[in-house]
């Protein structure tokens, strides 16, 4: 079997991306179970290379096919935009640009199947609107160029995986927006990852939104008979191994003892709790629903000790653990 192709985009090149690239790409495990390529600019990932002090050798290509994937040697897509000498830790319109112009490279990758997972280094969201880009993040960027609709944030960790109905809004607006359509994709989207990760079965759990997941509509207004167990029900029927809803207190405590392989949560803090709980550095932003899988640092460009080698790579390392194990094993 063919080890998978991580395409590792630099992010804002003013932050500490090339810093963290250039630290994670110094451990032989990552190209034992991967072929790693930087898509970015070359002269920002040996500038980076200098910081960090590294032993490692900068591979300038413009065509995958020129890869060496071969530890020691980065290969990196040079797109060539921005001036070697660009400012540590300052909001740059030009390099919010070329954070934006790496991605798109990648989705166009993806799109040719020519990479297996997207790995993102932070952006900036001030000066990718500055760059001319306005979008809220990277995973508003990826949806749009890839033509996706129907998407999901998942976040994983050695210890638990979790995926959100919603995420980005008010516990109010959360709950309102909460519907059986809703809850039934996040569902499959479950499934379809883990199936395509290399898991036949995956177990899936359902959290309630309520105390007690309502406990028979004693709490809450009916979120959970109405529009949580009818799309439960509706994925059973479909074959996926699903269970819920279930009360969050109990629900993560049944998933670290091996009883499910991922939950569904209702809203942001109800996922990201217990996951930042387990292991604050070693959670990994996933967006699901993607051509392409694509696993983020879940951190930011860390501006203010950009350029002092003293970033740390262990946000990294998960995220590119995590592009390698759910990105497609059956190509």
């Amino acid at each position: 079997m063919n080890k998978p192709i991580i395409g590792i985009t630099m992010g804002d090149a003013a932050g500490v991306g090339p810093e963290i690239i250039m630290k994670t790409l110094k451990y032989e495990e990552i190209y034992e179970n991967c072929r790693p390529i930087v898509i970015g600019d070359a002269k920002m990932l040996i500038r980076a290379n200098e910081i960090v002090k590294s032993s490692l050798e900068v591979n300038i290509i413009t065509d995958i096919n020129d890869a060496l994937f071969k530890y020691g040697k980065v290969d990196c897509i040079d797109l060539n935009l921005l001036p070697s000498d660009l400012p540590f830790g300052e909001v740059s319109a030009s390099a919010g640009n070329a954070a934006f112009q790496y991605l798109k490279k990648a989705i166009e990758f993806a799109n040719e199947d020519k990479i297996d997972a997207i790995c993102t280094a932070p952006l900036n969201k001030e000066a990718l609107h500055k760059g001319g880009h306005n979008y809220p993040g990277h995973t508003e960027i990826l949806a749009e160029l890839t033509g996706t609709k129907e998407f999901a944030m998942m976040l994983s960790s050695p210890k638990l995986k979790v995926i959100h109905v919603t995420t980005h809004m008010g516990m109010i607006d959360a709950v309102k927006s909460i519907n059986k359509e809703r809850v039934y994709k996040v569902i499959c989207m479950a499934a379809d990852v883990l199936k395509k990760a290399g898991n036949p079965n995956p177990r899936i759990a359902v959290c309630g939104v309520n105390p007690h997941a309502g406990e028979n509509g004693l709490f809450g207004y009916g979120e959970e008979e109405r529009e949580i167990l009818p799309a439960v029900k509706r994925a059973e029927l479909e074959g996926i191994i699903v269970n819920g809803p279930i009360p969050a207190d109990t629900v993560f405590y049944r998933t670290l003892k091996g009883e499910f392989d991922i939950v569904v949560v209702m809203y942001h803090d109800q996922g990201h709790i217990p996951v930042k709980v387990l292991g604050f550095s070693n959670g990994v932003n996933i967006t699901v629903g993607l051509p392409k899988i694509r696993t983020s640092v879940d951190h930011g460009t860390a501006f203010d000790i950009a350029g002092k080698g003293i970033a740390d790579e262990q946000s990294m390392i998960e995220a590119m653990k995590q592009a390698i194990e759910l990105a497609p094993k059956n190509k």
